[in-house]
Parts: C-alpha cells; structure tokens; sequence
C-alpha cells in the first residue's frame, strides 16, 4: 500500500512538473491541453484522472503551491531579518530569488489572475490575501519594536505587495535588468510608501492631541 501510494505521489508530482514547464511568457495555462500535460508526464491521457478532476484542479494545485512556498520563503526570511529592521528588503530580495528560481509559477499567478477562470482568480486572490496579512502581521511587529507609529498597516502591506507584484512581471519581462538595481529600486519605492504612512500617522497623533 505505501509503495502505490508513493507511485501516485510520484505520478502526480510528474504532472505537476510537466504542466509547469509548459508554462512561458508565451503560452500560459489556459493554452494547455489535457493529452498534452499526460504525455509530458509519460502516462495515458485517460490515467490523469487518477489524480486529479480535471485541468483547472491542476493548475489550482499549482497555484496553492507556488503561494504556499513564497509565503514560507518570506516568512523565514523576515524572521532572519525583521529583527534588524529590515522586513522590506528581506521580503524584496526573497520575492526575487523566488521568482529568479521559478518564472513559470509567477507567469501562471500573474496571468490567471487577470483572464482566468473564476476559481483561478479566487485561488489567486487567497493566496494575495495571505501575503498581505502576513506582511501587515510583520510591520506591526516592526513598528512595534522600533517605537514608530504608522498609519493603516492593512492598507499600507496590501499596497506593498501590489507594487511587489507588479514590478515582479516587468523583472521577468525584462530579463536584461540588472537584478541588485532594480532590488534597490523596488526597496526604495516600498519605504517610501513606509514613510508616508509614519508621517501620516504623526499627522494624525499630533492632530488628534487635546489642546
């Protein structure tokens, strides 16, 4: 029994693998055909549906996977870090990595996103939602630690990951950038939004002081 359960382990894994690489700036998931994923990953067409519905629950699959392994990236990243002040950069340079590491997995959340089906772009959204609590978990951590005020941290981690997320695709679609400057760059977009935010939140403490 655990044999057969470690070969269809193996065999969904390999289909997993194989729509993954078929994945590319050119062709995202939706292009992908059943017959073809099953003969990637060497098994008949009518096998795939020992492991899973239907196409749409693979790539949810994958959607869950990619979520999941970003989000644990960071979170170890930020606990490395975030004790020197330093949860933007840990979370920029371990978003990079990631994507440097797996473009494919951010071509399909990037593009599903946008014209998916409707469970895709729930899934996707899920896994948006997740990062941005997680962050906004860190900040307040942060600005705790260091004695600062900031303003609205929900709004201020869900912008954060928009511009992480969207400058994200323009790195892989420019594939000639050099990496260290545009980490800088995206660094210095989200501590200025980090600063706005403080000011806001001085703003509103001195305002709302009696007298």
């Amino acid at each position: 029994m655990a044999v057969r359960a470690q070969q269809k382990e193996r065999t969904r894994r390999a289909l997993i693998d194989a729509a993954l690489g078929q994945i590319s700036a050119e062709r995202g998931f939706t292009n992908l055909s059943l017959r073809e994923v099953a003969r990637e990953a060497g098994i008949a067409p009518t096998s795939f549906y020992r492991h899973f519905p239907d196409l749409e629950a693979l790539g949810l699959a994958l959607v869950d996977e990619a979520g999941t392994e970003l989000r644990r990236r960071m979170r170890e990243a930020r606990r490395r870090f975030g004790s020197e002040g330093g949860v933007v950069r840990a979370s920029v340079e371990t978003f990079i990595q990631f994507l440097t590491e797996n473009a494919n997995l951010f071509y399909l959340l990037s593009r599903e996103r946008a014209v998916g089906s409707p469970a895709f772009r729930r899934a996707i959204r899920r896994e948006i939602d997740h990062f941005v609590d997680e962050l906004a978990c860190d900040l307040e951590r942060e600005c705790r630690d260091r004695g600062i005020l900031m303003s609205d941290i929900p709004v201020v981690a869900e912008t954060m990951v928009t511009i992480v997320f969207n400058n994200g695709l323009e790195l892989i679609d420019r594939k000639e950038e050099n990496i260290q400057n545009f980490t800088q760059k995206m660094v210095q977009q989200l501590r200025m939004i980090s600063m706005g935010a403080e000011a806001m939140a001085r703003r509103e403490y001195i305002l709302a002081e009696p007298g």
